[in-house]
């Protein structure tokens, strides 16, 4: 079984399609992405969760189980991208970028509530508050979750505040943040749990709600990718967002394996093997470095 890790080392060329049609694409720019965010709005406390309860009951506690590890990973994830973004928002380089950074962080916010209740009212964490919510939460990801998002990605936020003009550690920010956590983890991980409960069909709920997330991490990722593509031009910028991916990719690769499990060990997570799901996660990075002009990092 090929790893998230050992994929990247690889630059298998096969599991980038069409890339002549990839290098012709346009990106949005952040204006465009602030006005699509207009248009694409929506309530995280507005959607029905009336049949999701009564279907959490019904389903087995080996899913329960698997649902748990892999949804506790975005609501603990949500959080914490939400707090170490003002860093991002104060580095904006002309007034789109602020307009479109500070709809972003709003997102995360809006994601982050929208787990909160999906817990507080479907997985009846009846906790006194978000914050009592979230510790107990935390019971569930692991260490490499832990030494991605409150280590690697607090290390880049405190660099890019104590000094939110240093383009060098914008784009580390970015990289780790648009990159890796976003555009190949988060990504990987709605497309799974989205087909699962899809498939489910009881769900409706957090069909809607994860689909509006989704959909927003799109808007998210499209703009990192545009901005690592102005970069990129700049060979010394091009050499920090690589060194970040070969830095940060083998612990992403890490958080992708369920609790009980090592690196390399086959294991299925909702009816998926590891295969697939590193699959997903090297196509969804490979194919962004196609767009924004960086090679695959060359790995130790």
């Amino acid at each position: 079984m090929a790893t998230l890790l050992e994929l990247t080392q690889q630059g298998d060329p096969g599991t980038i399609v069409d890339e002549a049609r990839l290098d012709k694409i346009t990106l949005m720019k952040p204006q465009e992405l602030y006005e699509l965010w207009e248009r694409q709005n929506w309530q995280s406390q507005a959607i029905d969760l009336e049949r999701d309860r009564a279907s959490w009951k019904e389903i087995d506690e080996r899913e329960r189980r698997e649902l748990l590890w892999g949804l506790s990973s975005f609501f603990v994830g949500e959080e914490r991208v939400t707090t170490q973004f003002s860093g991002l928002v104060m580095a904006y380089e002309d007034e789109a970028e602020e307009a479109f950074l500070t709809t972003q962080q709003v997102d995360e916010a809006r994601h982050m509530q929208f787990f909160d209740r999906y817990y507080r009212e479907v997985f009846a964490f009846e906790d006194p508050d978000i914050h009592a919510r979230l510790a107990r939460v935390r019971e569930h990801i692991t260490d490499t979750f832990v030494q991605l998002f409150d280590n690697d990605l607090v290390v880049a936020a405190n660099k890019l505040i104590s000094d939110p003009s240093d383009i060098t550690a914008k784009v580390e920010f970015v990289t780790c943040y648009h990159m890796v956590i976003e555009g190949t983890l988060a990504l990987t991980g709605q497309w799974f749990n989205l087909d699962w409960f899809e498939r489910h069909g009881g769900f409706p709920g957090f069909v809607e709600g994860f689909s509006n997330i989704a959909r927003d991490e799109h808007r998210h990722v499209a703009y990192g990718t545009w901005y690592l593509q102005q970069k990129a031009h700049d060979p010394e910028l091009a050499r920090a967002a690589q060194d970040t991916l070969a830095r940060l990719l083998p612990v992403a690769a890490g958080v992708l394996v369920p609790p009980g499990k090592a690196l390399g060990e086959e294991y299925t997570y909702l009816g998926h093997t590891a295969e697939e799901l590193n699959a997903y996660a090297f196509t969804a990075l490979s194919r962004r470095l196609k767009v924004i002009g960086l090679g695959l990092p060359a790995m130790v």
